[in-house]
């Protein structure tokens, strides 16, 4: 194998063409080899705009290709563990956007998927890879702010259009999926445990039938952790990790920019009007370089990739739980496998 794992992609998303693909073409170990559709004239357009060696008018046919090592997935949810299962079953490396699947028994299909094929499969949960998250492990891990007990998290946009995906109740859209998962993956990430058990609200667009704002509890052995995200407020996120000792403030946790630096806040309390906040910059980079380069290292060095199958099926055994719980307006707790 080269020393660059040599990238398929499937369908010319949004998401993969405009932010994801130019940043893997960055890579020390990517490269974009060849880009999909079902509609032969819109590959070659994506192809032609980012100068993608080849493309392909279906995506049987990039699946065949045995010059290319991994396969990008970023198709709408409904059909992430379909493909998936495909590429895998051709010998393909897989990174899939999030959320992995429509639900956690989905899901958990791809364990044996991955154990027949010995295929390495990955959920692109970005956040994984980037320096400030990075940090926030070490700081954490340091006992910088004591012991860690609570998380808070606010995930939201605003976007009314029926045509648009993320407000398609059957292709897995509403605020909880697309992007309630990062607040989850925030707070199981600071813990480094499972919750016991969620409670939660959700309130749905009385045409599309989304969830348009969702907030939920998470009670985990250590502590807990709330959320709010929604399709339609206020552009916002921000993630608070509070502990014994003080607290860790990621500014822009999820959307991270790549044309500027980002900063994290680390606060001992002893100053509530912010003087004693001792902020952290980190260099300008591009965290779906970073990602990409990350999964493309575990596929050479043959180790674990950032967010493997395991850590996505157990996300989504939280969005689960917490969609019960909004039906049954009881806690409900994670089926973990």
């Amino acid at each position: 194998m080269s020393k660059k794992i040599r990238w398929g992609v499937l369908s010319t998303a949004n998401i993969g063409v405009k932010k994801v693909l130019p940043a893997m073409q960055l890579g020390q170990f990517s490269s974009v080899d060849a880009i999909a559709s079902r509609n032969i004239e819109s590959a070659r357009a994506a192809a032609a705009s980012l100068r993608i060696p080849k493309a392909y008018g279906s995506y049987e046919e990039l699946l065949a290709d045995p010059e290319i090592d991994a396969i990008y997935n970023p198709l709408p949810n409904q059909l992430h563990v379909p493909w998936t299962i495909k590429a895998a079953q051709a010998g393909k490396h897989v990174l899939c956007e999030k959320p992995l699947a429509m639900t956690a028994a989905e899901a958990h299909t791809l364990l044996d998927v991955r154990a027949r094929t010995g295929v390495k499969i990955g959920e692109a949960f970005m956040i994984r890879s980037a320096p400030q998250w990075l940090r926030l492990r070490a700081l954490l891990d340091d006992g910088r702010i004591g012991q860690l007990r609570s998380v808070t998290a606010f995930f939201s946009y605003f976007n009314v259009d029926p045509g648009n995906i993320r407000n398609q109740v059957e292709t897995g859209g509403g605020a909880l999926m697309d992007i309630g998962c990062y607040c989850i993956q925030s707070a199981r990430y600071g813990f480094q445990q499972e919750p016991t058990r969620v409670v939660s609200l959700i309130d749905r667009d009385p045409e599309m039938q989304t969830d348009r704002l969702t907030s939920a509890i998470l009670d985990f052995p250590s502590g807990q952790a709330i959320f709010s995200c929604s399709t339609q407020l206020v552009p916002y996120q921000r993630v608070h990790f509070l502990g014994t000792k003080g607290r860790i403030e990621i500014e822009i946790p999820f959307n991270m920019p790549n044309d500027r630096p980002t900063r994290l806040f680390l606060d001992d309390g002893s100053d509530l009007t912010g003087a004693k906040i001792i902020t952290q910059t980190f260099p300008t980079c591009d965290q779906y370089t970073l990602q990409s380069d990350a999964f493309s290292r575990a596929i050479l060095d043959n180790t674990e990739v950032p967010v493997p199958l395991e850590d996505a099926i157990a996300n989504m055994s939280v969005i689960d739980a917490i969609f019960r719980s909004a039906a049954s307006g009881q806690w409900e707790s994670p089926q973990h496998a």
